[in-house]
């Protein structure tokens, strides 16, 4: 059986956490500033974990990242 791929597109967008937790970056960043406040576009900049319910499915794509 050949060896199993990770999921290129998932590895360009989650990376590992030291602990094994999914680290991703937030919607919203790309455009349409004007209507967002400050505080709102001051926090889209930083990365955040995955939740529970995605980490499940996302895990399996991404089995053979380190």
């Amino acid at each position: 059986m050949p060896k199993m791929k990770t999921h290129r597109g998932a590895a360009k967008r989650f990376k590992k956490t030291g602990s094994g937790k999914l680290k991703r970056s937030h919607a919203y960043t790309s455009h349409l500033f004007g209507n967002k406040s400050q505080k709102q576009k001051r926090k889209l900049r930083k990365a955040t974990v995955v939740s529970k319910g995605d980490f499940k499915r996302i895990r399996h794509l991404l089995d053979n990242l380190k």
